[in-house]
């Protein structure tokens, strides 16, 4: 089989938050496959991790609001109109908008066009990291031109999505791979076909050494040296910042201990004046987004690691954090809730400390127990970080990756040389 080349369609790239899509990128290029990247967002973050200047694969970004370049858009929607597959995706288009009458439907319609009509000559397969807006794209610009495609879901776009627009994907797309169990499990619900893969994402352990500089036994019974929490992530609704700050303002006041929030986020305003409001502000310090180098520095200077996950009313939530994956590579311990795909790698009181999501209570006594007792947390990252050793290497999940792109391209090679027989 001689390697071909793929599209891969991101919502938006590079992106901070998304690290495991740059690690599967460049996976997927050192395991020798040929990628085009197509982004729908251009990217917002200011800084940039390690990994995105290592991938060699080019990048294009379609129009974010067809209203911004509605001349690309019509040469777009004119060359659609030539191929052979314009009408079928044009009618399943129209079977969609009754179900989902949005300016967002027209606009994914519109952005599979431009993808059709600049497609990249040597490209043969579409892949798609999200299964919400980024797959109707996808799936409208597969049947425009014929070109197979596959999707990675994630977690966001699992849960919020309809049941009916997950399963009219999952009929068309070749396959679909999954991080979490509880992602799996839904997605196989909603389909009779068996195209439905669990490949948890898994961490370049290369980036995130063992760290055997042993951490001090600090307890919270010293103003001096207080015990030193860190979380990582987003400042969003279903990270749950609001329930951390809540439970952290429920500690004993004896007890000495100082906050670091590394990530960046649109409720960061809400939740610094929550820290005042609750009167622990002089114990918190907001970093703001970093890259992967000074994060890796945070978790190795941090005591435990916190993370209060929730979700949300529309049904938005984590799959499995990354950064609680990253925290473990370090020993850090964490204090964190039991959704989504947490308890596939956590086990309270083995390896971590687990509580239900939008318990301030429950999660100031799991964080108390943590900071008092310096052997706990040793015993907990201990255990976490050896089960992320073993079961989290992101080599697995790439070669998951590689035997499916790899099975699809042998299947695509057979059938093109029996329809020239």
């Amino acid at each position: 089989m001689t390697m071909k080349t793929m599209v891969v369609l991101l919502k938006g790239y590079p992106r901070l938050s998304e690290t495991f899509i740059a690690q599967e990128l460049l996976g997927l290029e050192r395991a020798g496959f040929e990628l085009v990247l197509v982004a729908m967002r251009r990217p917002t973050d200011k800084k940039r991790h390690p990994v995105h200047d290592e991938i060699k694969a080019p990048v294009h970004y379609l129009p974010e609001y067809l209203h911004q370049e509605p001349m690309r858009v019509l040469r777009g929607l004119a060359t659609a109109l030539t191929k052979p597959g314009f009408w079928r995706a044009a009618t399943t288009f129209f079977s969609d908008l009754p179900r989902d009458f949005s300016r967002n439907r027209f606009r994914r319609f519109g952005q599979a066009a431009v993808l059709v009509a600049e497609w990249p000559k040597a490209a043969s397969w579409l892949h798609v990291h999200f299964i919400h807006t980024p797959a109707s794209v996808a799936r409208y610009a597969s049947l425009i031109s014929g070109v197979p495609w596959t999707v990675s879901a994630h977690a966001k776009d699992i849960w919020t999505s309809q049941p009916w627009d997950l399963s009219d994907k999952l009929a068309e797309a070749r396959w679909a791979v999954t991080c979490t169990q509880a992602g799996y499990e839904k997605l196989q619900s909603l389909t009779d076909r068996p195209n439905v893969h669990l490949s948890y994402h898994g961490l370049d352990l290369d980036r995130f050494p063992h760290f055997s500089q042993p951490r001090p036994l600090r307890d919270g019974s010293a103003p001096a040296d207080p015990v030193a929490l860190l979380s990582v992530g987003r400042a969003v609704e279903k990270k749950g910042y609001d329930v951390l700050l809540q439970a952290m303002a429920r500690l004993p006041r004896d007890l000495s201990w100082r906050f670091t929030h590394v990530g960046g986020g649109d409720e960061l305003p809400r939740l610094k004046a929550l820290a005042v409001e609750l009167g622990i502000d002089g114990r918190i310090i907001w970093k703001g987004a970093l890259d992967q180098r000074d994060i890796l520095q945070h978790y190795r200077d941090s005591d435990l690691f916190a993370l209060a996950c929730r979700i949300t009313a529309d049904g938005d939530r984590d799959g499995l954090p990354n950064v609680l994956v990253e925290a473990s590579s370090q020993a850090l311990p964490i204090v964190s809730t039991d959704i989504s795909g947490i308890g596939e790698l956590f086990t309270t009181d083995e390896n971590g400390l687990l509580v239900a999501p939008d318990d301030a209570e429950a999660l100031a006594l799991a964080l108390e127990r943590a900071i008092r007792d310096p052997g706990l947390r040793h015993r907990l990252g201990s255990a976490a970080e050896d089960r992320v050793r073993r079961d989290f290497d992101h080599h697995t999940s790439i070669r998951d990756l590689d035997r499916l792109f790899s099975a699809s391209f042998r299947e695509q090679d057979a059938a093109a040389e029996g329809a020239t027989r």
